[in-house]
């Protein structure tokens, strides 16, 4: 994943909305520009993204494996999604697709949604081997190409929230396609990161960013055209975002970094670790 510049900490700071309204689409990049980026960077840096995470996230494991966030939290182990048999499942920005793969190796009905062809095309070379086969559908988590009410359960282990203009329609979207009762539940980056540079060391540990500039991060080619995008949204943002679409918040899970765990993965670290949580899981459901 990128990483941010100082650039960031010299962009101006939004107008934020009364409590009562999820926060407002940012009008400097919008839904359109942050598809196209989001599509090509994802494209381009599919191969070089799974040389470095792929052993871990389980892309090439038979079966797939669903990790949460580089804290290494596992479904298999926090049960999260609760009961998963039987139960018709849509991950959105599914990526390769080894959750979507795990979560029917256990006899879900898994559904992955993601932007990418070429990340989706490595899901689908990796499940050659798999006994159950799911179905991969390249789409943008904005406009779920589902009916109302199609799905048990929706889950998203770091896809499409941070990464869209209208993070709040995604909300709504996922609301329709969710039967009453259905859990949605989403990790992301915690918000609180975005006040630091993605060093994983002592240089990590300064804040350089208000907390309060939702100022999208981009990357632009040398023509200016914007190539990566992410868009941040405080815990409050988030919680409104959920009860404006009609979800009950059950639970913020803040993963602490386990003590065997060595691993490094751009701002996540042991070093940072000791001091402030790096993910965030919001975990939801929509009343009966």
């Amino acid at each position: 994943m990128p990483t941010k510049d100082d650039d960031r900490e010299n962009s101006e700071t939004t107008e934020q909305e009364p409590s009562v309204r999820p926060p407002r689409v940012l009008g400097d990049v919008d839904s359109a520009t942050s598809d196209r980026a989001s599509r090509w960077w994802w494209d381009h840096d599919a191969e070089n993204y799974h040389d470095e995470h792929g052993a871990f996230l389980g892309t090439y494991t038979g079966g797939g494996d669903f990790v949460w966030c580089p804290e290494g939290v596992r479904e298999s182990e926090a049960g999260l999604l609760g009961e998963i048999e039987d139960r018709t499942i849509l991950e959105i920005g599914c990526g390769s697709a080894p959750c979507a793969r795990w979560l029917a190796a256990h006899g879900a009905h898994a559904v992955g949604v993601d932007l990418s062809r070429r990340m989706l095309g490595i899901g689908l070379d990796a499940m050659e081997a798999d006994e159950v086969r799911v179905p991969l559908i390249q789409a943008t988590a904005e406009t779920l190409p589902f009916a109302d009410e199609s799905f048990d359960t929706v889950c998203s282990a770091f896809g499409a929230i941070p990464f869209v203009a209208d993070s709040a329609g995604v909300m709504a979207e996922v609301s329709r396609v969710l039967k009453p009762g259905g859990r949605w539940v989403f990790a992301v980056n915690h918000p609180m990161r975005w006040m630091f540079l993605d060093d994983p060391g002592p240089e990590g540990l300064t804040v350089r960013i208000p907390y309060f500039n939702r100022t999208p991060y981009t990357e632009t080619d040398p023509s200016g055209q914007i190539t990566y995008v992410e868009h941040h949204r405080t815990i409050g943002d988030r919680v409104r975002e959920l009860r404006a679409a009609g979800f009950i918040l059950d639970d913020i899970i803040e993963p602490e970094w386990p003590d065997d765990h060595d691993r490094e993965w751009g701002q996540w670290s042991p070093f940072r670790g000791r001091y402030f949580p790096g993910t965030a899981i919001f975990c939801s459901h929509k009343p009966e």
